[in-house]
């Protein structure tokens, strides 16, 4: 979960409002009970008469009551009281701490003033008689008699009295009841809109600030893995890659909006819920205690039972990724080999494994809810049976008990939101950690710190291999082992040997896909790993092994070294050469044509060939084609390296080829066998002295055209 919050810090102003806001929020939410509380007791029990101290009394009233009270209460009676021109007396103040203070004052003297008028006593000629410690010694006689019930007995007599005083005044108790359920209704509407528009703002802000997560997370992930050598490529595997990028970030982005609106609004609610209770003064908060252990027992407890199945899930999920993407990918192979069966069951088994995981995981958390609901209804029952009983007391009101009911069910909540969001948190948390697996890879193929760009302004083009060895990460053998030759402008070098001898390796050193284990790979004199990946493979032109054709048109994929580099001209020269034009003007659109993602809609030859130009179209220093030419006709073949030829003049040129044909007339034949250099010259001089060579010549070439290779 921490992890997910710091994902968070890159939106700190709009994670500071939504608390603010989430404050509002929970302030309106546990403001509401207790003006539902006020309703009961007040508005319907009382009459709409909050205190004792009443708004208006008359002046008889008044003075009977002050000699019934002690020196210091009718000097704070008299300092929030006020008389009118009729005689009447109004109160002046309306804090509720100053109310308090004066219910205080009144409730006893009005209790005695009723009781000395029933008894028909007088009340001046009794109360003038008494000092303030006989008045007090009556009082404390008056609350024993009343024992534990004493605060809210004297409360409600106090209040028939304000009642009674009211009626004598000629006051119309409905209208003072309506006036306050009006209010207090409005200030709960109030109340209740402010929330509304807090829980909006709060959502708007929520999906926003995780939206912006998600995507940073994208960015930042797509940003290192377009950094990745093929060793990290291989390391994490395309589809767990695919999967870390999009559904592991979908968890975070979802989980982040939760974190925001649930996490952290529970533990303001749960809090203030708990802050309220305590101020009811019912005796029942132990309930809320036992409440919260059951509670954070259940959760601790199918939280442990889930989380390490919420582990393997990700990688279940990546294991499906891998197998739908083999199938796909190989789905024509599949069905000329009647596979189908086979990869309908492979996949059954990923599929049935995530299924199975998923369903555990969610039978385990599916008891949480069941779980929450019969706590709260246990509780609820607990609330009502000894609030029932303190209201039967005396020593509580039917309005305290649906408010402190309120509030509990409100710290319950609290806890059920997080309960909630504890089901996602572990998987997030899982995905989070993949995330981060990504973007703490360290790429093998780094830039040096100090490049040496500035001594290649002018590239040459002349490329050295100097015991040069080569092996894999976490292979035992090298690939390539003691590769020395030298590439020059003007010159094509060509590579041959068997399947499996290292030529796509040797290839892929050149533009720092590998790094050398041994050796060095120099470019004008300059060691390749001192000058950065950019300048490298700015002055590179490669066509590799599978032409790979990216969705969009035919121009953007010539043009995919930049539209700002490559113009119209380039761009038809360089098709013209790799003998694409033929197929490109037979298209409606031409160069406009739609290619489907992966080259889909176009034949091998024709992707290939699309290849070769994109690299021409680049006009680089040194070309690279790695066996580039094996799906074109001998025709094609023969009249693309011609073009090439006149093109390529004064540029480096290195070709893997699997056919003699391509290469009869290279400047220099590499023979690799089993990693090392068998044989290097041209082809007649491979002829006489390398017996790997004229293996391969002799299974392709007939005598006529061995002897014509050799003249030429």
């Amino acid at each position: 979960m921490f992890r997910l919050l710091s994902y968070l810090k890159q939106c700190k102003k709009s994670v500071l409002l939504i608390v603010l806001l989430l404050l509002v929020q929970a302030y309106c939410d546990l403001a509401l009970p207790q003006y539902t509380s006020d309703i009961v007791d007040v508005g319907i029990q009382q009459g709409g008469i909050a205190y004792a101290a009443p708004e208006w009394m008359r002046n008889e009233t008044y003075e009977k009551l002050s000699e019934l009270m002690t020196s210091g209460e009718r000097a704070l009676v008299s300092a929030d009281y006020r008389q009118a021109a009729d005689g009447t007396w109004e109160r002046t103040v309306k804090k509720k701490e100053e109310l308090e203070k004066l219910d205080d004052a009144f409730r006893l003297p009005m209790v005695m003033l009723s009781a000395m008028e029933e008894r028909g006593a007088d009340v001046r000629a009794m109360a003038g008689s008494l000092s303030d410690e006989q008045l007090e010694e009556q009082r404390s006689r008056i609350t024993a008699q009343l024992g534990d019930m004493s605060d809210s007995l004297l409360s409600q007599r106090a209040i028939l009295f304000v009642k009674a005083e009211y009626a004598a005044m000629g006051k119309d108790p409905g209208s003072i009841q309506t006036r306050y359920l009006l209010v207090t209704g409005a200030r709960m509407l109030g109340f209740t809109l402010l929330m509304v528009v807090c829980a909006i703002l709060v959502g708007a802000l929520s999906s926003r600030a995780a939206a912006s997560v998600g995507r940073s997370l994208r960015k930042r992930v797509f940003g290192k893995v377009l950094s990745f050598s093929s060793a990290e490529m291989n390391r994490f595997s395309t589809a767990s890659l695919i999967t870390r990028s999009t559904n592991d970030i979908q968890q975070v982005q979802m989980v982040s909006v939760m974190l925001l609106r649930i996490v952290l609004y529970a533990p303001v609610l749960g809090i203030g819920g708990i802050l309220k209770v305590t101020g009811t003064r019912t005796g029942m908060a132990w309930i809320i205690a036992v409440a919260v252990a059951v509670i954070l027992a259940v959760v601790l407890t199918l939280v442990g039972i889930a989380m390490p199945k919420f582990k393997l899930m990700q990688k279940l999920v990546d294991g499906l990724n891998l197998v739908s993407r083999e199938i796909l990918t190989g789905l024509s192979v599949i069905r000329a080999f009647s596979r189908e069966r086979f990869e309908e069951k492979r996949f059954d088994e990923a599929n049935t494994r995530l299924m199975k995981t998923q369903l555990f995981t969610n039978r385990v958390m599916t008891l949480m809810m069941p779980a929450m609901m019969l706590i709260m209804n246990c509780i609820t029952v607990m609330i009502v049976w000894f609030g029932a009983q303190g209201i039967d007391a005396g020593r509580l009101q039917v309005g305290d008990m649906m408010a402190f009911m309120t509030y509990t069910m409100q710290i319950v909540m609290s806890f059920l939101m997080i309960t909630m969001i504890s089901v996602m948190l572990p998987r997030a948390g899982v995905a989070a950690d993949r995330i981060e697996e990504v973007l703490e890879a360290e790429s093998s193929i780094e830039d040096a710190a100090e490049t040496k760009d500035g001594l290649l302004k002018e590239c040459k083009g002349v490329l050295r291999f100097e015991d040069v060895s080569f092996c894999y990460p976490g292979a035992d053998e090298n690939a390539l082992e003691h590769i020395s030759f030298t590439a020059e402008p003007g010159k094509t070098t060509a590579i041959i040997g068997s399947t499996g001898c290292g030529k796509s390796t040797l290839i892929n050193l050149i533009p720092r896909f590998y790094d050398v284990t041994s050796g060095r790979i120099t470019l004008d004199g300059i060691d390749i790993r001192e000058l950065s990946q950019h300048k490298l493979r700015s002055v590179l032109g490669l066509v590799p092994q599978k032409g790979i054709l990216f969705s969009g048109t035919i121009a953007s994929n010539i043009k995919l070294a930049g539209e700002d580099m490559i113009s119209d001209g380039q761009m038809r020269e360089a098709a013209q050469i790799a003998q694409a034009t033929e197929f490109i003007d037979g298209k409606p659109e031409g160069y406009e044509s739609p290619v489907a993602q992966g080259g889909s809609n176009v034949s091998g030859g024709q992707k290939q060939r699309l290849a070769i130009a994109r690299a021409i179209a680049k006009n680089p220093r040194i070309y690279l084609f790695d066996d580039s030419f094996s799906a074109l006709d001998y025709r094609t073949d023969a009249a693309l390296r011609r073009a090439l030829r006149d093109k390529a003049a004064d540029a480096t040129v290195i070709i893997v080829a699997q056919r003699i044909s391509t290469i009869l007339h290279a400047e220099q034949i590499l023979v690799l066998d089993e990693g090392r250099i068998a044989g290097k010259g041209t082809h007649a001089e491979l002829m006489e002295s390398c017996s790997e060579y004229q293996e391969i010549a002799r299974s392709q070439l007939s005598e006529s055209e061995l002897k014509g290779g050799a003249a030429g």
